[in-house]
């Protein structure tokens, strides 16, 4: 009898208990007016409905049911409030560091950082705090890295572009744009050097934002196992490196690897070698997947906009023509591409790289009427804003001219994010797309291969077949 009751008492408790969690749960929140909207189904939440419907869609499709404001929902895991709107923007920005603070998810984490960093937070892990991150990205600071982008990009094209009839415009953006940060951040220049690291990082991009189920075969699983590899070969050039600052005793630092390694916080600590590679794994990220899709659909925007080529190929020409042959891009010329910089602008608002970010609340809030609880996430969208007509009136349709003048009104166009949040890297982007797209344009008229290319949303929108494009070559 006694080893029956010890047997059966479990199971009676169970349900009780788990009863109990539930109403405590309920009452708890029970007092506060929660954003509208579900949570989807147990552990699954609403991930299913995200990634067959888009970002867009979702968001859109719910904003009419629940709220155009607020809506509260389960991805991840996590209880999410979505934001929308100018003013969601505006209120999640501008309450950067008091009511919420930057977060990833820990599948993310985990593909990206070492597994000793996985339960730090994300000011934990980032040397982005650290000012002289913001100050090498400064305009001033960037200035230099012109010639050495313009170079590049030039090499680039004759080598992969010019000998082709055709030519698939991501797969070629994303190799550009990799292999310049590799030579801007660390000064590597060898291929197979780069491909040490290009190879196991492609697998992390594909897979970091898929299903986080770590099972063989997986896209996550690949995400893993290439994210081991980019932190074991960061490790190797970061101590290389740091030989050789000893033995030469460099204090100005060549490159952006250099700098972390010779920079002391306030407290005259040197930075350690996994916190190093941790940022250099962001700055590669950041740079590599949205820049790369920026420049991706700009081009193919410009292949699809005949009247819209050709005033950004007269533009360009008119720098050209003032340079001679070997004469590298300066600032200066750069800021002469206002229109070209109008029509990467229009792109990014049509198609935006990055589909929004991350916030954790620290403490509960209202907003709307509607009390975000501590410890929910929430999550800022561009398509709220960007395909808003209230804001950007016929959306869909490409207009450079809406930002002639003073442009978008605030908080409407974000793809770089906003507030102290705001993406560091916004002016770097804008040179390595507008060098590109110099490049690109004097060289070449482009023809989509395949008008009505399927758009697919992985980390970043994709097009399904790489974007083939038809090479026209012109006389510079």
């Amino acid at each position: 009898m006694e080893a029956l009751v010890q047997y059966l008492l479990p199971l009676v408790l169970f349900p009780i208990s788990i009863a109990l969690i539930y109403l405590l749960r309920k009452g708890g929140f029970a007092t506060l007016k929660l954003p509208p909207g579900t949570t989807g189904w147990p552990m699954l939440g609403e991930n299913i409905h995200f990634a067959v419907l888009g970002p867009q869609k979702f968001i859109s499709d719910r904003m009419k049911k629940y709220s155009p404001e607020v809506f509260q929902t389960s991805l991840m895991g996590e209880k999410m409030a979505i934001f929308c709107g100018a003013q969601g923007n505006k209120f999640l920005f501008t309450n950067e560091n008091k009511l919420l603070t930057s977060w990833w998810p820990k599948s993310l984490k985990k593909a990206l950082l070492f597994p000793e960093f996985v339960e730090n937070s994300l000011k934990e892990v980032s040397a982005l705090k650290r000012s002289f991150i913001h100050d090498i990205l400064k305009p001033e600071a960037l200035k230099q890295y012109i010639p050495i982008m313009d170079a590049m990009a030039r090499e680039h094209v004759e080598k992969e572009w010019a000998p082709n009839e055709e030519v698939k415009v991501f797969p070629l953006s994303k190799k550009y744009t990799f292999d310049l940060a590799c030579r801007l951040f660390m000064s590597i220049v060898d291929p197979h050097d780069i491909k040490k690291l290009a190879d196991p990082f492609h697998l992390v991009t594909n897979g970091m934002f898929s299903v986080p189920i770590d099972l063989p075969g997986t896209a996550y699983s690949g995400a893993i196992k290439g994210g081991k590899m980019v932190r074991a070969e960061l490790l190797k050039i970061i101590r290389d490196r740091r030989k050789e600052l000893t033995e030469s005793k460099e204090t100005a630092g060549r490159d952006l690897l250099s700098r972390m390694l010779l920079v002391t916080d306030e407290d005259g600590q040197f930075m350690s070698e996994m916190e190093i590679s941790n940022n250099i794994i962001g700055l590669l990220v950041a740079s590599y997947e949205t820049t790369s899709t920026a420049v991706t659909f700009v081009l193919k925007h410009l292949a699809e906009l005949p009247h819209i080529y050709n005033e950004v190929f007269r533009e360009i020409m008119a720098i050209a023509k003032t340079k001679g042959p070997d004469d590298l891009l300066t600032w200066e010329d750069i800021e002469k591409m206002k229109y070209s910089w109008n029509v990467a602008r229009e792109s990014l608002r049509v198609t935006p790289p990055a589909q929004g970010a991350f916030r954790e609340s620290v403490t509960d809030f209202t907003y709307a009427g509607f009390t975000v609880p501590k410890g929910w996430k929430t999550f800022w969208t561009v398509h709220t804003t960007h395909k808003n007509p209230k804001y950007f009136p016929d959306p869909e349709r490409f207009d450079p001219s809406r930002f002639e003048g003073s442009g978008p009104a605030p908080y409407t166009f974000v793809p770089f994010g906003g507030g102290p949040r705001m993406c560091p890297g916004k002016e770097y982007a804008r040179l390595e797309v507008l060098v590109f797209m110099y490049n690109v344009v004097r060289s070449f008229k482009l023809e989509k291969a395949i008008p009505n290319e399927k758009i697919v949303f992985h980390a970043s929108p994709t097009p399904m077949n790489g974007l083939p494009v038809r090479l026209q070559p012109l006389g510079k």
